[in-house]
C-alpha cells in the first residue's frame, strides 16, 4: 500500500471539498456542514494525536451534538486501527464505504456520446448549482442555502461541466485542479438519460481539459458497492487505490 500516495489524495480531497465550518483539535479536523454529506460533516485526522483517543472522542461527540448532527469519523488507511476498534466498541456503525480510484492521463480511454455537447466553465454559476440540486433532488432549505458558499469556497481552479438536452441540464460534473492532479466530482445524470454514456462523456471532457491545464494524474471517489459506476471508471482507465469508510454514532436524544 502506497501510504504517501494515499496521503496525497487525502490532502487533495480536503482542498477540493470545503466544509461550512471547521474546528481544529489536536491533529483532528471537526468538519460541519449541516449533515449535507458525510465527507463534509465528519472528524478527519490530519496530524498526530497527543490527547488520548477516549478524551477526544467524547469531546467530538459533544461538539456534534451541539451542532445537531450525528458524530461521524472518517476512517482511512492513514488512521490507527485502534481508533476504528474503539469507535466500534462505542456503538459506531460503518456507513458509506468509499473506494478511491486513480488514473494516469496518458493512458485514458475515451468513451463519449458524440451526439451531445459538454459545456465547461471555470465559474460555478448559480444555474449550475440549481441544476445540481435538481439532479440530486436536494430539497433541504438549509443545504440549498449553505452549499453554494461551500462550492464557491473551493480554493483551487475548477472546471464546471454540464450537458443539456432539449434545453434542460441532464448531467453535471466538476473537475478540480490541484498540483498535477484533476479530481472528478459531482457526476450526476438524470434518470431518464442513464445508459446514454453521459457520465463517461462528462468525465472524458473534464479529464481532457484537465490535461490541457497541466494535470498528469486523476482521482475520484465512488461508493464501494456502486458497481455500475466503478465499471464505468475502470473502462476509462481508473484503477483502485484504497477504501475509506465512516463510523457513525446516532444523535443522543
Amino acid at each position: 500500500m502506497d501510504i504517501q500516495l494515499i496521503k496525497t489524495i487525502e490532502d487533495l480531497s480536503l482542498n477540493a471539498w470545503p466544509s461550512h465550518q471547521v474546528q481544529f483539535y489536536d491533529g483532528w479536523l471537526l468538519r460541519f456542514s449541516y449533515f449535507y454529506t458525510h465527507r463534509t460533516n465528519c472528524v478527519e485526522q490530519i496530524g498526530e494525536s497527543l490527547i488520548p483517543f477516549e478524551t477526544k472522542i467524547s469531546y467530538c461527540e459533544q461538539e456534534y451534538q451541539k451542532w445537531g448532527t450525528p458524530s461521524i469519523f472518517k476512517i482511512s488507511p492513514l488512521v490507527s486501527p485502534s481508533l476504528d476498534s474503539m469507535l466500534q466498541n462505542r456503538g459506531y456503525e460503518i456507513q458509506h464505504s468509499t473506494d478511491c480510484m486513480i488514473a494516469d492521463l496518458d493512458h485514458l480511454i475515451q468513451i463519449s456520446n458524440h451526439e451531445v455537447t459538454v459545456d465547461i466553465s471555470n465559474i460555478i454559476s448559480e444555474s449550475w448549482l440549481q441544476s445540481l440540486f435538481a439532479l440530486k433532488n436536494t430539497t433541504n432549505i438549509m443545504h440549498r442555502s449553505v452549499v453554494p458558499s461551500m462550492y464557491r469556497a473551493i480554493p483551487k481552479e475548477t472546471l464546471c461541466a454540464s450537458i443539456s438536452i432539449d434545453g434542460k441540464v441532464a448531467a453535471t460534473g466538476l473537475g478540480i485542479l490541484d498540483r498535477d492532479y484533476i479530481g472528478i466530482y459531482a457526476i450526476h445524470v438524470h434518470p431518464n438519460f442513464r445508459r446514454a454514456h453521459l457520465a463517461s462523456t462528462l468525465c472524458s471532457a473534464l479529464l481532457n481539459k484537465g490535461r490541457e491545464r497541466g494535470a498528469i494524474h486523476a482521482y475520484l471517489q465512488v461508493v464501494s458497492d456502486n458497481e455500475p459506476a466503478i465499471g464505468l471508471y475502470r473502462s476509462l482507465g481508473f484503477r483502485y487505490l484504497y477504501t475509506y469508510w465512516f463510523r457513525v454514532h446516532p444523535l443522543h436524544k
